[in-house]
């Protein structure tokens, strides 16, 4: 096996769990996928880029642990420390399975979410109850993801493949359906709305305990030597997308002048090996193939 074909064969099982599933992209043919996102379309960009959606959901779970009670949800009945391989599959796909997959697939892991929701509910350490399926909740969580998302790609992504503020906006708008689908509400819709979102809940937003000790484990992750290097380099690099205010609240201290002239360059140097290792997207591929037997 080759350097290409091992790189490949290394993120597949720690992003998909080793199985790409492509049967959840590539039918019926026709079908328009549950959102209707289509090649071109912003959250297909964004969510189709590699670097970007790396950093920016390691930034994502630094940003979603400021709230007290998501934290405490996922401090008392996650296994992310036990099998932290295993969170990050399910993640990858429900993200990839609502943007590119079929009606049925995406229904079927937006079912699947809910009804775990239902079973994550207990009391924080500050003695307020709190619930997964809790509307306001999904959508702290949702606005802290699809703004890293997009922070990542905007920073990551080759400059010309950026999106324009337009598509900024339209991003959240495409994105807000698959957060609703969950039971989220009043869900930001455009850049501003989702800026003001964040200013509004910062009165709310503070490292506990539980999420100083997830931020440094998640920095600190990596089962083989080359895993944890590859992690170090680009959460260093999420870091970078993070409001100020955010990684004050994280205590990271890292000088502009090093995130900017060490982090992202040497990122973007790891984001470029792991594209190449990867190739082509054989879901984007799959799913292309679907939405053309629509014409």
């Amino acid at each position: 096996m080759g350097l290409r074909e091992r790189i490949a064969a290394e993120l597949t099982a720690t992003m998909h769990g080793g199985d790409l599933k492509l049967e959840r992209y590539a039918g019926p043919p026709g079908d328009p996928g549950l959102f209707g996102i289509a090649p071109g379309d912003p959250v297909w960009r964004v969510h189709g880029q590699a670097t970007g959606m790396l950093t920016g959901g390691f930034a994502a779970l630094m940003l979603q642990s400021l709230h007290p009670l998501a934290m405490a949800g996922v401090d008392q009945h996650s296994d992310f420390r036990a099998d932290p391989v295993g969170r990050l599959n399910g993640t990858v796909r429900f993200i990839t399975t609502t943007t590119f997959g079929s009606s049925s697939a995406a229904r079927e892991v937006i079912d699947l979410v809910r009804r775990i929701h239902t079973r994550v509910h207990g009391t924080a350490p500050d003695g307020r109850p709190y619930r997964a399926d809790d509307p306001d909740l999904l959508t702290w969580v949702h606005t802290a993801e699809v703004r890293s998302f997009l922070a990542g790609h905007q920073t990551y992504a080759p400059r010309p493949l950026r999106l324009t503020p337009a598509e900024c906006d339209a991003y959240y708008r495409q994105a807000a359906p698959m957060a609703e689908a969950l039971g989220a509400r009043n869900v930001p819709r455009t850049s501003l709305e989702a800026e003001r979102y964040l200013a509004r809940l910062r009165p709310q937003l503070h490292a506990t305990p539980a999420a100083l000790d997830s931020v440094l484990f998640l920095r600190r992750f990596g089962r083989t030597r080359r895993e944890r290097l590859v992690v170090g380099l680009l959460t260093n690099a999420s870091v970078g997308l993070l409001p100020d205010w955010a990684r004050t609240e994280l205590g990271i201290h890292r000088p502009a002048p090093v995130r900017t002239g060490w982090d992202r360059p040497l990122a973007t140097a790891v984001g470029r090996t792991l594209q190449w290792g990867l190739g082509p997207s054989r879901i984007q591929a799959a799913a292309r193939g679907r939405l053309a037997e629509a014409r």
